[in-house]
């Protein structure tokens, strides 16, 4: 029989590593700003897509919001990545933030008009979306710098809970405030927090370029490209996670799902119910800190992900597809982890910034197509064979990728020559240390 201590010590390894929190000042600082941020954010991401359906009442009216934002960030994200290697990062995360802040505030005084205007809204969601493009290489290129090398896992895990848990208060809360106070308050909580977001900011420490002098250009980015088209590895973490967005990211059609399961009253819990189970296997997640094969994370994560969502479709009862939810997005958690990781773990100091950019495309590119597949098939076959039909798509990509690289499946951190690499470079001191 297992004694108490015993049980005590196993539960305890399933607890989050703080390890990340108590050695770097930045992170802890980028992890109180990115919660209130995206709180914020989520506010918006709900209020936004139900504007448009209140105005026009038409699925391929909202998903359409999805190829407005394509474009921008797909070449605000590269150059991003490019301006992530050539600037400190600091000074673009504080930059951008600032924006997304300022277009927030339009959102506001739009809703407040007597007849809001629908082209203000996809404007602003082409302007949030150069503005994230521009920003996440920062972000992301950053955390390689502040964190040790051995603590990239649990800084990964820590990171997803600040996620899920303003995600899932986000969503739920927009729901209710739209319902009962209306568009403007919920734009107007969004302006808030970036403010607060704002003031963050100025207090992280400055992060100059590992390469002085290198400017943006088209030749870096191609150097970029070359370098992540030569991993296998890589290559593997970027087309699975864009293959299951794009078949399987239902989250635009939500509010004709809630609607077609006579169940209005959910859809905020069906935005938020991905970041339950996210948040459920980040609370339990010290065991991830200590395995070495993140490969496989990528794509079990990704292949739980894609049957989760074609079980959402398929089901017609409204808690069931609230529970399906919860484990696709325990799926995304354990993919994502996954990519995080191997990203951390290998890619060059002076190369960050511009895989940045291609990660930014991988993991946000796929989402945005996935709104246009999502609303254009369900305008065409209805809500719920366009939500399991997408699930059953994103499963056999995975399992066709998956064979194509199997590089990827049999990554190992402590025998992967790039991780090896990335190790030595840290443990030699050739960038910054974590602050803190």
């Amino acid at each position: 029989m297992t004694s108490r201590p015993q049980l005590a010590a196993r539960l305890a390894a399933l607890l989050p590593d703080l390890s990340p929190w108590r050695s770097s000042a930045d992170f802890r600082l980028l992890w109180v700003q990115g919660l209130v941020t995206f709180f914020g954010s989520s506010m918006a991401l709900i209020a936004l897509p139900l504007q448009i359906k209140h105005l026009t009442g038409s699925p391929l009216a909202v998903g359409a919001m999805g190829a407005v934002e394509l474009v921008p960030l797909v070449v605000f994200g590269l150059y991003g990545g490019a301006l992530a290697d050539s600037a400190d990062r600091r000074k673009v995360i504080l930059a951008t933030e600032a924006g997304l802040g300022l277009l927030a505030l339009v959102l506001l005084v739009n809703a407040a008009l007597p007849g809001p205007m629908l082209w203000p809204l996809y404007v602003v969601a082409g302007g949030v979306s150069a503005l994230a493009g521009l920003q996440r290489p920062a972000l992301d290129s950053l955390m390689a710098r502040i964190v040790p090398h051995e603590q990239l896992t649990a800084a990964a895990a820590l990171n997803s809970l600040r996620w899920q848990a303003g995600a899932i208060l986000g969503p739920a809360l927009a729901g209710l405030v739209v319902a009962y106070a209306g568009h403007a308050t919920a734009y107007a909580v969004t302006v808030v927090t970036f403010a607060v977001s704002v003031l963050l900011c100025r207090r992280l420490a400055p992060a100059p370029p590992a390469e002085k002098g290198q400017k943006p250009s088209l030749r870096g980015i191609a150097e970029g490209a070359r370098y992540a088209w030569s991993r296998p590895v890589l290559l593997g973490t970027y087309a699975i996670d864009m293959a299951a967005m794009f078949f399987a990211f239902p989250n635009t059609v939500f509010p004709f799902l809630s609607d077609e399961l006579d169940a209005e009253w959910s859809l905020g819990l069906m935005y938020a119910a991905g970041s339950v189970g996210s948040l459920l296997l980040g609370l339990t997640s010290g065991w991830t800190s200590r395995v070495r094969r993140h490969g496989l994370f990528v794509v079990f994560g990704a292949a739980v992900w894609g049957l989760a969502i074609a079980a959402a479709g398929w089901f017609g009862n409204v808690w069931l597809v609230l529970v399906c939810l919860a484990v696709a997005g325990a799926g995304d958690m354990l993919s994502g982890l996954g990519r995080s990781t191997i990203w951390n773990q290998t890619i060059p100091e002076e190369l960050r910034g511009r895989l940045a950019g291609i990660e930014v495309l991988s993991y946000s590119v796929g989402p945005q197509l996935g709104q246009v597949r999502a609303g254009g098939m369900a305008g065409w076959t209805g809500t719920r064979t366009a939500v399991w039909s997408g699930g059953v798509a994103c499963i056999a990509s995975v399992a066709l990728l998956a064979a194509a690289l199997p590089k990827l499946l049999t990554y190992d951190s402590e025998t992967d020559a790039d991780a090896l690499r990335r190790r030595a470079q840290r443990e030699e001191g050739l960038e910054a240390a974590p602050a803190g």
